[in-house]
């Protein structure tokens, strides 16, 4: 089966071609600057699995003109994978929003297109996309079966008491005010990974505690136990929680009435504020990315410090109220640009949480050079692993695709 991931954001969109049987990806590409200033300077960058990579520069003023420059590469012959569009047997769709409706993927039709518009307003900046996207691969691949794989699915499974905010219940009740969690996919995808390293080490499902922090430009953290999610530190929207790149995370909410009555600021200019303005950037003043924080910690920038310092002790609270909570960790993943790439992060986050059973194996972290296979970074002692697990959402956006539309098809 030859299954297509679309992952449509505010101003890209984000592929990648897959074979299921055997599992192989066969190219990848992100069409950029997608209807920013009408699209003139957007681009689109195709890795084929095998062969060159190939840039096109062309004005994409619309997701559907940027996914008509996506199969046309797809199918280009000298540096396409696949000789006509009608090989596509299926295409699976990252949503970000799906509410209580969906707490698994499902097959796409006219009833959770409507549902998916109905979460625009709780993710005004991604549901719309994420329609887009599907709206221009029924134009494109008409009759190819859709399906949508919804960040917040995964996180269904949280409890009421971990969910439920401390508002007058009418306001959950007829508005849907309550903690959804998002980066779903990725939790789920390494959870799994997780869970087969400790059955390795004779720890049952069952009996796993697992939590796994998503540090990208966006960051959450997730509780595991028994292969489910029980608490996230993302709520309404993916403005709570750690720090992350621009937002701010976890804030006093009576901050915003100060901003706004004392301040002088709009609703909108608050938003604005806590979403663009905030987080590393905010707090640094240097910049969103970790890796630019970093190099201004070693020249000794002192709000670089502090901004990485915030960071690092937000996960690791982070990290021990979810073990309180399950009762201990067997253990902790790292996963997303930040996890995966910054041993300082890894470092400064797990110091100090030896009595929680975890022991970094400090060269094996500053040794870890990428790759796409988990790494146990902690001691051979350790009674909790410390793992690094490269997430890869689009594969388990795949894989959630070939299951439900195999299972639509005719026997």
């Amino acid at each position: 089966m030859i299954v297509l991931v679309i992952n449509c954001g505010s101003s890209s969109v984000k592929y990648e071609i897959f074979q299921t049987h055997p599992e192989a990806s066969l190219a990848t590409g992100i069409a950029d600057r997608v209807a920013v200033n009408g699209g003139q300077q957007a681009s689109l960058v195709h890795h084929p699995r095998f062969g060159e990579q190939y840039r096109l520069v062309a004005e994409m003023p619309s997701h559907q003109t940027a996914l008509s420059h996506i199969v046309a590469a797809l199918v280009d012959p000298d540096h396409g994978v696949i000789k006509s569009l009608d090989e596509v047997d299926a295409v699976g769709h990252r949503v970000v929003h799906g509410g209580e409706e969906f707490s698994a993927s499902v097959l796409i039709n006219d009833q959770v297109i409507s549902a998916i518009s109905r979460y625009c307003e709780l993710a005004p900046l991604h549901n719309p996309p994420n329609l887009a996207g599907i709206r221009a691969c029924q134009k494109y691949l008409p009759g190819v079966p859709q399906v949508a794989v919804f960040d917040t699915a995964f996180h269904q499974t949280i409890p009421p008491y971990a969910y439920v905010y401390g508002l007058p219940y009418r306001f959950y009740e007829n508005h849907g005010i309550r903690r959804y969690g998002f980066h779903g996919t990725s939790h789920r995808y390494v959870a799994l990974k997780a869970a087969e390293i400790l059955q390795q080490r004779g720890v049952p499902t069952t009996e796993q505690r697992i939590i796994t922090c998503h540090l990208g430009n966006g960051c959450s953290i997730t509780a595991v136990r028994a292969g489910q999610s029980i608490d996230t530190s993302m709520g309404f929207t993916p403005l709570e929680g750690l720090l992350m790149g621009t937002r701010c995370g976890d804030l006093d909410p009576a901050v915003v009435a100060f901003l706004i009555n004392e301040m002088g600021l709009s609703a909108d200019q608050v938003d604005e504020l806590l979403n663009e303005h905030s987080g590393l950037l905010g707090v640094s003043g240097v910049s969103s990315d970790m890796r630019d924080i970093c190099a201004a910690v070693r020249a000794g920038n002192d709000r670089a410090q502090l901004a990485l310092d915030i960071f690092c002790y937000r996960i690791k609270k982070y990290i021990g109220a979810y073990a309180a909570v399950m009762g201990g960790v067997d253990a902790v993943v790292f996963t997303a640009g930040i996890g995966e790439n910054a041993p300082e992060v890894r470092a400064s986050t797990v110091t100090g949480l030896e009595h929680l059973g975890l022991h970094l194996d400090e060269a094996a972290n500053q040794g870890l050079s990428g790759g796409s296979e988990p790494v146990d970074i902690s001691t051979p002692d350790s009674r909790a692993r410390i793992l690094v697990i490269p997430t890869d959402e689009e594969l388990m956006i795949a894989r959630d695709t070939a299951a439900i539309v195999t299972d639509k098809l005719p026997k």
